[in-house]
């Protein structure tokens, strides 16, 4: 099961990222990460910019609402989603 951690009105999620993959999508889960598949290399911050992208798209909030909170130049990243409940993640993951 995916970590999901509620702190000060946000959720942080257990991310693993794969660079470099041929396109862009959210694989399922990887010993308690999501798995998220990026065609943005990682450098400069554009991997984790697609990240942020996908994750948000994928739980239905804006861009800005999602960003990394740990693990920046790691492929495990912990990455907070503003203004969502743990259920309403887990909700729009499973759907």
């Amino acid at each position: 099961m995916i970590q999901l951690t509620e702190q000060a009105g946000d959720v942080l999620i257990a991310v693993k990222v794969v660079p470099k993959s041929s396109r862009d999508r959210i694989v399922g889960e990887l010993d308690g990460a999501l798995k998220v598949a990026v065609s943005a290399p990682p450098e400069r911050g554009a991997a984790n910019k697609a990240v942020c992208k996908l994750v948000a798209q994928k739980l239905g909030v804006r861009a800005q609402q999602v960003s990394v909170d740990a693990g920046h130049a790691s492929p495990r990243k912990t990455l907070r989603i503003a203004g969502v409940s743990v259920e309403e993640v887990r909700k729009a993951l499973a759907g």
